[in-house]
């Protein structure tokens, strides 16, 4: 009988101990995964210009990361049809995932659509962070050289770029970021990649197409985007 005593004993404060222990125990807090990452190409591009982006996000643990398509990719159409496309492109990706906000990056062109989309149809409403990589932002003298809607509008003062640069509070709560190479011969001059109250970093990259393959462009993408969102 003193046995059995002594064994519940030793037992119930061995539970007791271990229960203690249990509740005292610090939870491991939980970091909430990334959001989704939306990706626009350039001019006669396709998603598959972006993919070295694409595969370094998934490497260093973004979830999910899709890269659209711009059709057609060749300027025909105006910056504002493309940017319709963006934002379906952009609310299929929060149905798919049920994410309240997203993050953009954009490359050459599809930066410029992306800005347009993310200004002034709604995408500053579920945009996390844009990032604006080699973008016409004041437009490129190399749009002189080529017809299209599209084209056209990527000029130095245009139409469409003056209204865009009017905009006095253009990104509401959305953080924005440009990205490009002072080396660019195809946004010229590259400069014009710069965005107001956005915040710039420049990269000796010497061809424009290879901003998107770049490590240290890359790193940096994955820096800004994983940074801790502040409104947390």
């Amino acid at each position: 009988m003193r046995f059995r005593t002594l064994l519940l004993t030793m037992w119930l404060a061995g539970g007791c101990v271990t229960g203690t222990a249990a509740l005292q125990a610090p939870r491991a807090s939980r970091v909430p995964p990334p959001p989704p990452v939306l990706l626009v190409h350039g001019f006669h591009d396709s998603p598959s210009r972006m993919e070295p982006l694409k595969h370094h996000l998934e490497q260093a643990g973004w979830p999910v990361v899709r890269a659209m398509a711009l059709e057609p990719n060749d300027g025909r159409v105006g910056v504002p049809e493309l940017a319709l496309q963006v934002s379906r492109a952009a609310e299929a990706l929060r149905e798919e995932t049920g994410a309240a906000r997203i993050d953009i990056v954009g490359f050459s062109m599809g930066a410029l659509v992306s800005r347009f989309w993310v200004q002034w149809l709604g995408g500053r409403e579920v945009v996390r962070r844009f990032v604006s990589i080699s973008g016409p932002q004041a437009g490129t003298v190399m749009a002189y050289l080529l017809p299209g809607e599209g084209v056209k509008q990527m000029r130095p003062h245009s139409r469409l770029l003056r209204a865009l640069n009017r905009d006095p509070h253009p990104w509401g709560p959305v953080e924005v970021f440009t990205f490009w190479t002072p080396l660019d011969i195809i946004v010229v001059p590259a400069n014009s990649a710069q965005l107001p109250d956005a915040t710039d970093r420049t990269f000796p990259v010497l061809l424009h197409h290879w901003m998107v393959e770049d490590a240290r462009v890359l790193d940096s993408i994955v820096e800004v985007l994983g940074a801790p969102d502040p409104s947390r």
